[in-house]
């Protein structure tokens, strides 16, 4: 299989078009205190999202969060396009909006241009995260290995309704392939 390289995709952490340099969370949000970086960096797997177009026709998608030597974390997104056959990677960059002790960062794949990345939710073990962008557009289950238990689901599920996301609109992600 063929890997293509794309500017403009982002996934998991892609919350791309927001082109301010701010990062805001959605109304009724709240990130998670305490935060460790150190535990949230490594290997994600898409569980579930709300589709857009910079992932459109994606599956196998995961995240891989490691500390740049400036301080900031390097974003690598990856997935299957299932309509071209290629699996498709996208680079950025995040960076904490306030203490790093708190859930709330901002993420560019587009150099200058930033947009929120919030952990609304967070297992003790650090292997199932509930992410939202900065509006009721953006969301995402990530967990540590391709499946997440449906207690961790249902409660995710009840999170992101509380806060107004549609979440019968969540694309469930299939992790049939490796890259």
């Amino acid at each position: 299989m063929k890997t293509k390289r794309l500017k403009y995709l982002s996934f998991s952490s892609l919350f791309m078009l927001g082109l301010c340099s701010c990062a805001t969370l959605p109304k009724g949000a709240e990130a998670v205190t305490p935060f460790d970086k150190e535990k949230y960096l490594g290997k994600w797997y898409e569980i579930a999202r709300l589709d857009f177009k910079f992932e459109r026709d994606l599956n196998n998608t995961t995240a891989v969060y490691s500390l740049n030597e400036n301080g900031t974390i390097k974003v690598d997104n990856q997935g299957y396009n299932t309509k071209t056959g290629e699996w498709s990677q996208a680079i950025g960059k995040a960076k904490f909006v306030g203490e790093s002790t708190v859930g709330r960062l901002k993420v560019s794949f587009f150099g200058p241009f930033y947009t929120g990345y919030n952990v609304l939710a967070i297992d003790e073990e650090y292997k199932y995260a509930l992410i939202a962008g900065e509006n009721l557009k953006y969301l995402w289950i990530l967990a540590r290995e391709t499946t997440i238990p449906a207690e961790i689901k249902d409660e995710y599920l009840h999170i992101a309704k509380e806060i107004g996301y549609s979440t019968n609109e969540l694309l469930w992600v299939e992790h049939n392939m490796k890259k």
